[in-house]
C-alpha cells in the first residue's frame, strides 16, 4: 500500500486480528481510524500506531447500536473525506449446544456480528465507492463449515459471508474489491477464553498468530488491479 495516501478503518482494533491489522496498516503509514468498545484499550493501540503513522483517529463504538455507528460514520466522513480500506474485524463469540444455548446469545451475536458491520457497511459505503476502495470482512473457518457447539456463532459467520459476496456483485463494477478473511485458531484472548470453556490447554506457540493474518490481509491490499482475491483461508501450519 502506498504510504499516505490511503484511509483506512478497522473495527475491533482493540485485540487480536482487528488490532494486528491496525499496527501492520499504521506501520505502512496510512491514515488510520481505529474503532473499538474498550476506551482504555483503544487509546493505548492509538498511541502505539502514532509512532508510525502521523494521522490516527479514534472512535469508540458499540456495534450493537445503530445510533453510535451512525454518528461515528459521520465523524469519520468529517474527518476523512473518503475511505480507501475498511476493515471489519469485530466480534463476539458464544458457544453452547443448540438444545439449551440461551437465544440472547444469538440476539448478541446477530447484533455484533452481522447487523453492526452490515449497518456500517451501509454508512461508510458511498466514501468506500468515492475512492474504489476495499472492504475486508475477518470472518472464521466456521463460517465456511459450522461444528458442534457453535451453531449460533456460526450462523452469524455464514450470515457474514453471505452479506460479502452479495456485496461484492453490487459493487465490484463500481472499482471496488471485498475480501473475506477465514482464520482458523488464532492466538488471541478470545481464542484462550474458547479454550477455557472447551477445557483444553491454550498453546497459543501452536496456532495462527494474529500478525500472520495482518500480513496476509495487507498483502492482498496492495496486490495490483489486475488482480482480485476474494476469500482467504488461512490455519496453523502446526494441526491439533
Amino acid at each position: 500500500m502506498s504510504k499516505m495516501s490511503q484511509n483506512c478503518v478497522v473495527t475491533g482494533a482493540t485485540s487480536g486480528i482487528g488490532m494486528a491489522i491496525a499496527l501492520a496498516l499504521s506501520a505502512s503509514g496510512v491514515r488510520l481510524g481505529l474503532i473499538g468498545r474498550d476506551s482504555g484499550r483503544l487509546e493505548a493501540v492509538a498511541a502505539e500506531a502514532r509512532l508510525r503513522s502521523a494521522y490516527v483517529e479514534q472512535y469508540e463504538l458499540d456495534l450493537e447500536s445503530g445510533d453510535e455507528i451512525r454518528n461515528v460514520a459521520s465523524e469519520i466522513g468529517k474527518r476523512f473525506q473518503g475511505v480507501d480500506v475498511l476493515v471489519h474485524s469485530a466480534g463476539v463469540f458464544r458457544m453452547g449446544p443448540l438444545a439449551d444455548a440461551p437465544t440472547s446469545d444469538l440476539d448478541l451475536l446477530y447484533r455484533t456480528n452481522v447487523r453492526g458491520p452490515y449497518e456500517l457497511t451501509q454508512a461508510l459505503l458511498p466514501m468506500v465507492i468515492a475512492r474504489k476502495g476495499q472492504i475486508v470482512f475477518i470472518n472464521s473457518s466456521v463460517g465456511l463449515t459450522a461444528r458442534a457447539g457453535v451453531g449460533a456463532y456460526a450462523a452469524t459467520k455464514h450470515a457474514l459471508k453471505a452479506i460479502a459476496d452479495s456485496l461484492r456483485a453490487e459493487v465490484n463494477e463500481l472499482g471496488v474489491r471485498v475480501i473475506s478473511v477465514y482464520p482458523g485458531r488464532t492466538a488471541t484472548p478470545q481464542q484462550e477464553r474458547i479454550c477455557q470453556q472447551e477445557q483444553r490447554p491454550y498453546q497459543p506457540e501452536r496456532l495462527l498468530q494474529p500478525e500472520d493474518v495482518a500480513q496476509a490481509v495487507l498483502n492482498t491490499l496492495a496486490m495490483p488491479r489486475t488482480a482480485e482475491v476474494t476469500d482467504i483461508q488461512i490455519r496453523p501450519m502446526l494441526k491439533s
